[in-house]
Formats: C-alpha cells, sequence, structure tokens
C-alpha cells in the first residue's frame, strides 16, 4: 500500500497489486499458449493440449480472482467520512464510516511457524470506538511481511489529530 493524497482535507491509501496481476497473466498466457501448441501438434497430444491449457489457465485465472484486489481507503474530513473501497474482477464493494468515530489506527501482527522458523505478519487495522460500527476494521484482508502496514498506521495517525483539533474547534 501506498500514501496516494495527503493533504490536510484527505488522506488517500491505496494498493493496486499491478505485479502479482501481471506475474499471474504471463502465468495464464503461458499454460494456454503451452496447451494449444501441444493440442495442434496433433495425435495424441490434443487432449492433453487442451487438458494442460485448461488446468494451467484455469488455476492461474482463479488465482488471479482470489489475489488480485485493489484497495482505495478515503479519510475524508469535508464529509467526515472514510471510505474503504475494494474492487476484485467479480465487483466493487465501498464500505463508509464516520470519521468522528475513527480513534486510531494499528498494527494487526499474527506468526506463522514452519520448519522450526517463525515469521511475523502484519496489516494495517483502523479502530472505530463508537458508532453502529465500533470495532476493528483491516484496511487489507491480508497479512503481509515488511514495514508497509506500519507505514499506513503511521500515515493515518500523523493525519488524524490534525481532524481531532478541527472538531473540538467547530464544535466549541
Amino acid at each position: 500500500m501506498k500514501v496516494s493524497r495527503n493533504n490536510p482535507d484527505q488522506l488517500i491509501l491505496s494498493n493496486t497489486p499491478w505485479l502479482i496481476g501481471i506475474m499471474l497473466v504471463v502465468f495464464i498466457l503461458c499454460f494456454v499458449g503451452a496447451g494449444l501448441f501441444m493440442a495442434t501438434e496433433g495425435g495424441e497430444g490434443i487432449l492433453f493440449g487442451i487438458f494442460f491449457a485448461l488446468v494451467g489457465g484455469g488455476l492461474g485465472f482463479g488465482a488471479f480472482c482470489v489475489f488480485v484486489r485493489r484497495v482505495q481507503v478515503i479519510l475524508d474530513r469535508r464529509s467526515n467520512s472514510i471510505l474503504i473501497r475494494r474492487q476484485s474482477i467479480f465487483g466493487y464493494d465501498t464500505v463508509e464510516h464516520d470519521l468522528s468515530n475513527l480513534s486510531h489506527a494499528e498494527v494487526e501482527t499474527t506468526t506463522s511457524s514452519r520448519k522450526g522458523t517463525s515469521s511475523k505478519m502484519h496489516r494495517p487495522v483502523l479502530i472505530l470506538e463508537k458508532g453502529m460500527s465500533a470495532g476493528r476494521h483491516p484496511i487489507v484482508e491480508a497479512y503481509v511481511s515488511g514495514c508497509g502496514a506500519q507505514r499506513m498506521v503511521d500515515a493515518v495517525n500523523a493525519w488524524l489529530p490534525a481532524h481531532k483539533v478541527d472538531s473540538d474547534i467547530q464544535s466549541a
């Protein structure tokens, strides 16, 4: 994820998984191309080539559907809203919350262990302390390694205090 816009009125965080999307398209094209090449060779290779293209291309397409999702989080002072937009090959989903209900953001961490080693995975989470949608709201569903989640949390927490000060001045 990256910060797309950071000004006093609006903070936009976005994630567009270009690399994994391109890699999966290349994977699909390789399997379908190889399968069709085998199918055009004739003989017994026709059925195997079609099977190879359908299974390889189908697995790649399934992975594309599962892993390629665009996420955009918009914190907007003027409309006092938080918009969490998710877009996949199957459609578009938007969840809206009141910005005044946002307390802070934090990093949620999980530990996975494999073959005697453990690694920590993280994701950024928005904490809404009041309102109908009070609770923890992950910005992205997947946990990832690295410091990207912490950067997003730091950006939200740095941007948020100015909003709290503006709200206090307006209510006085």
